[in-house]
């Protein structure tokens, strides 16, 4: 069914304010796969809230996050139907500790693929400090409405296109996600029933839930960070990548990483691509 453009267009995405605590960034870490190794004190700077902590950047994803709003009827959107298409994050300074931060959300762009076709939906996210209003971070979401095509107008899709990298890559990290991590993961904000109940998951034509596409990209942030910035997650600056095929949570990451910051992503047990025209940008040492 097309989706209705106008109701869509003119929902109102709530504002959020929270505070990031020490807590909640050792629990986003943990979400994600960090802590998997507890004898890694690289990764242990991540979890341990009892000392000096240190933020994964992928965190300004979920913090002060409007929630599932495309799950509430009164978007127009069937959620069932549903799926992330791309994300983008640029981090303008390191996430603070015991902050109260900010977002405000827009939809950026409605693009219709044609009748019995999807659509794409474009959302932009600032995360700002409360305190002073300086701009932390700032996202751009894709996300893919199967089926919701034919309702006329909308913009013109969009989007970097990226070529393939060439060659081998400078590292490969394998990381295991956990079969429960979709369930610790929506505890961030995004309680899409996707992720967690199978009769939902079957009626949108998976065999069981999937793991949330931003979880996935937590895996990948860390496995940037270890390889790019030597567990320094401040000098990360950019992170772009396309979600090419789902993931089932318990299932290995691998992930493919070039010296200019082109990476993809792989599922070991699948041999599945899962992330595509992954780039990074980071700042030297």
């Amino acid at each position: 069914m097309p989706i209705d453009a106008d109701q869509l267009l003119s929902y109102p995405i709530p504002s959020v304010r929270q505070r990031l605590a020490a807590r909640e960034a050792a629990f986003y870490a943990l979400s994600v796969g960090l802590g998997q190794d507890p004898e890694d004190e690289r990764q242990l700077r991540y979890v341990d809230y009892t000392q000096a902590i240190s933020v994964l950047p992928s965190m300004a994803l979920v913090l002060a996050h409007p929630g599932f709003w495309l799950g509430d009827p009164r978007s127009g959107v069937d959620a069932t139907q549903v799926v992330h298409g791309e994300q983008a994050l640029t981090l303008h300074q390191p996430l603070p500790v015991d902050t109260d931060l900010t977002s405000e959300t827009v939809i950026d762009g409605l693009v219709d693929k044609g009748p019995g076709q999807g659509a794409l939906l474009y959302t932009r996210k600032t995360l700002k400090n409360a305190a002073n209003g300086e701009l932390i971070a700032s996202t751009v979401n894709t996300t893919f409405i199967r089926g919701g095509g034919g309702f006329g107008g909308g913009d013109v899709a969009r989007g970097p296109s990226l070529p393939h990298p060439e060659g081998e890559p400078a590292f490969v990290v394998d990381l295991p996600t956990r079969p429960e991590q979709a369930l610790y993961y929506r505890m961030n904000g995004d309680d899409n029933p996707l992720h967690a109940d199978p009769q939902v998951a079957a009626k949108a034509g998976f065999p069981r839930p999937i793991l949330h596409g931003l979880c996935s990209f937590g895996v990948v942030c860390h496995a940037l960070v270890r390889s790019l910035c030597d567990y320094q997650g401040g000098r990360l600056r950019e992170m772009f990548l396309r979600f090419a095929a789902p993931v089932y949570p318990g299932e290995t990451l691998r992930c493919e990483i070039w010296r200019d910051g082109a990476f993809r992503v792989w599922v070991v047990e699948r041999e599945v691509l899962v992330i595509s025209h992954g780039r990074a940008s980071w700042q030297q040492p």
